[in-house]
């Protein structure tokens, strides 16, 4: 999928570094988080960083801790994967609490985002044309919702896999899976972190650049039903 600016031209690389590498672990290093692939080069063109309106600053607040709490899984991680996938009191510590918090604040999060901001967003962007040039056009909203759907995907993968290891008998197979749930920490690390980029530097200007203040007051407005 593409960000379009119909204007200039100008769009996010059609590469998602999320899918490829799929399978490497934690400590592949060309797969780290922290060496950013090409789609952190992405923003609207022509839009510098300004102060967000109180709407938008109801998401942004919450980005410290979000990442707070990967930075905290992916060091527990790294450090499973390099001591043997041996289940530690800070491994289960760090798992207790992010599947807390993935249950009781990123999804609220993102529905949230799905019920007071995206429709808006879209019909906004579709009229304004701000929408890839495809016969089913797509906009900034529709990569949001794709990556609010693998997030769910690959949360329920690593519980399950997470799960599943504690009750295999046989070591090769505890291990593939274990390396396979690795794999899955690192995907949904990854793509919270370039998810968040993407709303500060694409999703949130265009936000401030097509809406109204009256929209984004009737937006501020919603978030209390």
């Amino acid at each position: 999928m593409k960000i379009v600016d119909r204007n200039t031209g100008k769009r996010l690389k059609e590469t998602d570094p999320v899918v490829p590498g799929a399978g490497k672990d934690l400590t592949s290093i060309e797969n780290s988080p922290m060496d950013p692939p090409d789609a952190y080069e992405g923003g609207v063109e022509g839009q510098e960083k300004t102060e967000l309106p109180e709407a938008l600053k109801q998401f942004t607040n919450r980005f410290p801790e979000i990442n707070k709490i990967l930075d905290a899984l992916e060091k527990e991680f790294g450090e499973f994967v390099t001591g043997g996938y041996q289940f530690t009191e800070g491994f289960n510590s760090a798992l207790t609490t992010f599947f807390k918090f993935y249950d009781d604040d990123l999804l609220p999060f993102l529905q949230l985002e799905q019920k007071t901001l995206f429709p808006i967003l879209h019909q906004k962007l579709m009229k304004s044309g701000e929408h890839s040039p495809a016969e089913d056009p797509k906009t900034a909203v529709d990569i949001m919702e794709d990556d609010y759907v693998k997030t769910i995907q690959l949360g329920t993968l690593l519980f399950n896999f997470l799960g599943l290891s504690s009750r295999l008998r046989d070591e090769q197979a505890r291990m593939f899976v274990l390396e396979t749930a690795g794999g899955n920490a690192r995907e949904l690390i990854e793509l919270v972190r370039l998810n968040i980029f993407r709303k500060e530097n694409v999703l949130y200007p265009l936000a401030v650049k097509t809406l109204s203040e009256e929209e984004m007051e009737e937006l501020q407005s919603k978030f209390g039903e």
